[in-house]
């Protein structure tokens, strides 16, 4: 068919084009495999193929070079990709938009600077993808907020306590254990050896209590093993912010209390090692999520469902 021939059957073409042929070739172009692309679709190979084949013969040309245990995509079929690919994204956006058009506005989150900075800010592009007409305003702190005398509509804890004029749900459980960097780990011989954090300098997060020089979460984790550490004949260093102990010991300047949820991509990174892997002390605090009773907020609600799927 030459151009002219092209252009004279352009609506013709269109008007018949199944879109049912396109999601397929999507899926099976995406997985360079009609078995994926079938189980994807919920559907058996053989119709994956059959339909592939059809769309080939409705646009007369190759889409997928065919060999024995592979497929590619011809240079037709990866124009036909790019183009696909776009368009479905452009329709989901706009899907998206229309479904959440009622769903705009500010939503003002407060929470401690460790959980935003280590948990929340790395998933946010995904929630403004979702939700682009919600503006996030984020504020951080540690200490527990007044609903009623500040603007805020969700607070999020690492805490013990729930406060009884607030909506509040669990979100994610802690555990705690020692972490440093694998050359302080080395230079103090403490893989299976607690008895050796004496030599170390040991790293707080001191609950923003700026007079008392209380060892928390150490203690709690020593207590927890019933190891006897002496903190008052061990060279210490306090820190009124989690994130800030955590971050002196991938300096290497000393051993921290790590909490699980928010370090992991430090310790599969191998930035941080736990030199006493089998000694994961659980705790008493978590994060949970807080809304005021008083006020219904939709923005507030889809938010606590977004976070929650992943956790």
């Amino acid at each position: 068919m030459n151009s002219e021939e092209i252009l004279a059957n352009k609506n013709e073409f269109i008007n018949r084009y199944q879109l049912s042929k396109l999601h397929t070739f999507e899926s099976a172009a995406r997985h360079l495999s009609f078995a994926l692309a079938a189980e994807e679709l919920c559907i058996s190979p053989s119709a994956v193929s059959h339909q592939i084949n059809k769309l080939e013969e409705e646009l007369n040309f190759k889409l997928f070079e065919r060999f024995h245990r592979r497929i590619t995509l011809t240079h037709d079929g990866k124009n036909l990709f790019t183009v696909v690919k776009k368009s479905l994204n452009i329709l989901n956006q706009e899907i998206l938009d229309i479904k959440n058009k009622d769903v705009a506005g500010g939503l003002t989150i407060y929470s401690c600077p460790s959980f935003i900075q280590e948990f929340l800010i790395p998933k946010l592009s995904q929630f403004t993808d979702y939700y682009p007409y919600i503006t996030l305003n984020i504020i951080s702190g540690n200490k527990a907020i007044n609903f009623s005398q500040y603007p805020i509509d969700l607070a999020i804890y690492y805490d013990s306590l729930h406060y009884d004029e607030l909506a509040c749900e669990h979100l994610i459980s802690e555990t705690i254990l020692p972490v440093c960097t694998p050359s302080y780990a080395h230079q103090y011989n403490l893989y299976n050896n607690p008895e050796n954090l004496k030599n170390c300098v040991l790293l707080h997060h001191n609950h923003n209590k700026l007079l008392d020089f209380g060892f928390d979460e150490w203690q709690s984790w020593a207590n927890h093993f019933s190891l006897s550490i002496d903190f008052n004949k061990i060279q210490n260093m306090l820190f009124d912010r989690s994130d800030h102990s955590v971050t002196a010991a991938i300096n290497n300047a000393g051993i921290a209390i790590g909490r699980k949820q928010i370090i992991a991509k430090y310790l599969d990174s191998g930035q941080l090692v736990a030199p006493f892997a089998d000694l994961e002390a659980p705790c008493t605090q978590r994060y949970y999520i807080c809304k005021s009773l008083e006020k219904y907020n939709p923005k507030a609600d889809i938010f606590i469902q977004w976070l929650k799927s992943y956790v």
